[in-house]
C-alpha cells in the first residue's frame, strides 16, 4: 500500500507543473501535428485505397496506414525526452533533496513515467479527434488497444530516458548525445514514414528493420487500427513493447536505488 500512495504522490508531483503550464504540452506535440499538416494535402490527394508513403494498396483511406504510424512516433518523441526533466532537477538540486524523503525509490520512477504515458495518452487522443473530419476511419475496439499498446510502449521508453538521465547526472551532454544516436535510428527503420518491405530494401537493412522492436510496434498499430485484432502482428507488436517496458522498468528502478544521496 505504502508503494502504491508514494506512486500516486510521485504522480501528482510530476503532473501539476503540467497542468499549470499546458504550453509544454503543445511543444511536444510539434513534430506530429508538423507531419500532419504537411502530409495531409498527399494523403488527401491520393484518395482510398491508394495507400501513403508506399503503404499497401486496397487499404482504404490512406490515413489509416499513416496515423498509427505517427501515433508511435509521438510516443518516441514525447517519452524519449522525458529523463530531460529529471536532469533539470538534478542540476537544480531538487532532485537530491526528493532522494531524502521517504518516498519509495520504485515508486519515484514508475509515478514519473505514469505521467509521462498520461500526457502521451491526451496528445494521441487529441490527433484522433482532429481527424475525424477526414475520411480516416476511427474504429472504437482496435483504437482502445492501439492505445494500450502505446502506453505500454510508452512506459518502456520514458523509463529508459530515465535511466539515461541518471547515468548522465555527472555528465549532462551523454543525455542528448545517446538519445539522438539512438532515437533517429529507431524511428527510420520502423517503417513510420516509409515501409521496408523484404522486396524493396536491402538485405542488410530489412534485416535491422526486423531487429528494432519499433518496428513491430508500429506493424502492430496499423493492424489494430484496421481491425485486424486477430494477426500475429498485433501479438509480436505487444511482446516487443512489452520487453521495451519491462527492460525500462527494471533498469530505471535500478537507477533509482543506487542513485547517491
Amino acid at each position: 500500500m505504502k508503494v502504491l500512495t508514494d506512486t500516486r504522490t510521485a504522480f501528482a508531483r510530476e503532473l501539476k507543473p503540467e497542468l499549470r503550464q499546458p504550453v509544454g504540452l503543445l511543444f511536444t506535440m510539434m513534430l506530429p501535428f508538423l507531419l500532419l499538416a504537411l502530409f495531409a494535402p498527399l494523403l488527401s490527394s491520393s484518395g482510398p485505397g491508394a495507400g501513403a508513403g508506399g503503404g499497401p494498396a486496397g487499404a482504404g483511406s490512406p490515413w489509416q496506414w499513416f496515423v498509427p504510424g505517427m501515433l508511435v512516433l509521438l510516443g518516441l518523441s514525447a517519452t524519449a525526452g522525458a529523463g530531460a526533466s529529471l536532469l533539470n532537477e538534478i542540476s537544480s538540486g531538487a532532485f537530491e533533496r526528493l532522494l531524502v524523503t521517504p518516498l519509495n525509490r520504485a515508486a519515484m520512477l514508475v509515478g514519473r513515467t505514469l505521467k509521462e504515458v498520461v500526457v502521451l495518452l491526451v496528445q494521441a487522443l487529441l490527433i484522433l479527434l482532429l481527424l475525424l473530419p477526414t475520411d480516416f476511419r476511427l474504429h472504437l475496439p482496435g483504437a482502445l488497444a492501439g492505445l494500450v499498446l502505446l502506453s505500454v510502449f510508452g512506459v518502456g521508453i520514458g523509463a529508459l530516458s530515465f535511466t539515461l538521465a541518471l547515468h548522465s547526472r555527472r555528465r549532462q551532454t551523454l543525455f542528448y548525445g545517446v538519445q539522438q544516436v539512438v532515437f533517429f535510428p529507431l524511428l527510420l527503420l520502423s517503417g513510420v514514414l516509409l515501409p521496408i518491405t523484404e522486396a524493396a530494401a536491402p538485405t542488410w537493412l530489412y534485416v535491422l528493420s526486423r531487429i528494432n522492436p519499433v518496428t513491430h510496434v508500429v506493424e502492430a498499430e496499423r493492424a489494430l487500427f484496421d481491425v485486424q485484432l486477430t494477426e500475429s502482428v498485433v501479438l509480436y507488436g505487444f511482446l516487443a513493447a512489452g520487453a521495451v517496458a519491462t527492460l525500462g522498468v527494471v533498469a530505471g528502478i535500478r537507477g533509482m536505488r543506487n542513485a547517491s544521496t
